[in-house]
């Protein structure tokens, strides 16, 4: 499994709007063939920084969202929003699901 873990800050402001878009994005990914899990968490200690944890089959699946409509317009759509870029970390799986599986 290809894992992305993106932090965004977003400028307090914003939050409810960036959730909305973020909630259209979510559904579009998770229709994605290639994506396996995109959940979207925001930070306790300061309700303004998100994680997205985006979980594709292949690496080459992540490579495609980037190319999809529903990515585009979210990221045209969130830009002016954040108060700091976003942050992406990439990882690769070693350890995966249900261990009862």
């Amino acid at each position: 499994m290809y894992v992305v873990c993106v932090v965004a800050q977003v400028k307090p402001e914003n939050i409810e709007d960036f959730l909305a878009v973020t909630e259209e994005n979510f559904r579009g990914t998770r229709a994605e063939p290639g994506n396996v899990r995109f959940d979207v968490h925001q930070a306790l200690d300061d309700p303004a920084r998100f994680m997205l944890y985006e979980v594709y089959r292949e690496e080459a699946d992540f490579h495609a969202h980037h190319e999809s409509a529903h990515y585009l317009l979210w990221r045209q759509r969130v830009a002016d929003w954040m108060a700091a870029p976003r942050q992406a970390t990439k990882y690769e799986s070693r350890l995966f699901g249900d261990p009862a599986e």
